[in-house]
């Protein structure tokens, strides 16, 4: 395994009888970076997170995790790896400070600077006032905030968050992510999954997994660059008819409406895709612009039925 990578996984599968969960996956995510997963329910995430952490066997394929092979050797990687579940997994009728002990006792962290640790821990992640609180009882932030400070109290090289913010208001999501983004530039390593555009736009890099298959890997801003479609965006007086209008058209690929403007994907095969949504709304008031790709534009454009993509 190469110093650069903390994860390489080659041909990495998960079955579950008939259902491939995660079908041939290759997977490279550098040191010291927040390396994403974007992608629907059900396509491959959480399942390789946990075959990550040594806690699913793949069914084909192998992975090397900071140095270690998974699955053969994945208990002496539990020491350098942290692990936080999409949902709140600590215990409810303990306090904030008995669950954090608890975690120091499961890893065994040294005695006499357990109490320290776990102080700085509760600064750092303003748990300082909900230190005696039982965790049942705290907000979705709080929850949030006490699972991370509990993921990272061993002091991990490497983080497998599994849609860590699926449960949070935005300001806290915020919050958290300024967060990740201190821990990356302390050398820590992030692999994160989430369905939420504007998380996967602050990874480092990213990968779009689709029923078990990775569609897409890249920045965010070489994605962006490289959807290999046109997107035209249409202000119309009537965004319904038009949409309507557009739907029409053989060479459109998709065509979603967001408030009073119209998202149109067009292969980029198509030399004046400006004109071609032009003609179909013609007499409608509608104003038919090109734009940039965004990282949603990126997914629907990756995720969609091949015969939608060849329109």
């Amino acid at each position: 395994m190469s110093s650069e990578y903390a994860i390489e996984a080659r041909g990495l599968s998960k079955h579950f009888g008939t259902l491939k969960a995660v079908d041939g996956l290759d997977l490279r995510v550098p040191r010291g970076q927040i390396y994403g997963f974007l992608g629907p329910n059900g396509s491959g995430k959480s399942t390789t997170i946990r075959m990550l952490c040594g806690l699913l066997t793949p069914t084909e394929g192998t992975a090397n995790v900071l140095g270690t092979e998974i699955p053969g050797k994945a208990r002496s990687l539990r020491p350098k790896i942290g692990y936080m579940t999409q949902k709140f997994s600590l215990f409810g009728d303990m306090t904030v400070v008995e669950n954090l002990q608890f975690i120091s006792e499961i890893y065994s962290y040294p005695r006499p600077n357990r109490k320290q640790r776990i102080e700085d821990l509760l600064v750092r992640y303003d748990l300082t006032a909900q230190r005696r609180q039982m965790a049942g009882t705290m907000s979705g932030g709080q929850k949030q905030r006490l699972a991370l400070a509990s993921s990272v109290l061993h002091k991990p090289d490497h983080l497998l968050l599994d849609e860590p913010t699926s449960a949070v208001d935005p300001q806290s999501r915020r919050d958290f992510w300024a967060i990740l983004f201190r821990l990356a530039e302390g050398g820590t390593t992030i692999l994160v999954s989430t369905h939420y555009m504007d998380e996967a736009e602050r990874c480092h890099r990213l990968a779009i997994l689709d029923r078990g298959v990775k569609v897409a890997d890249g920045t965010p801003q070489h994605l962006q660059a490289t959807t290999g479609m046109h997107v035209v965006e249409v202000i119309a007086d009537d965004p319904y008819a038009a949409q309507a209008a557009i739907g029409q058209l053989a060479e459109v690929a998709s065509v979603t409406q967001l408030g009073v403007r119209l998202r149109v994907l067009i292969p980029e095969r198509h030399a004046d895709p400006v004109q071609l949504v032009e003609s179909a709304v013609a007499g409608m008031g509608a104003t038919v612009t090109l734009s940039s790709a965004t990282l949603e534009d990126v997914f629907v454009a990756v995720t969609m039925d091949p015969v939608e993509r060849a329109a």
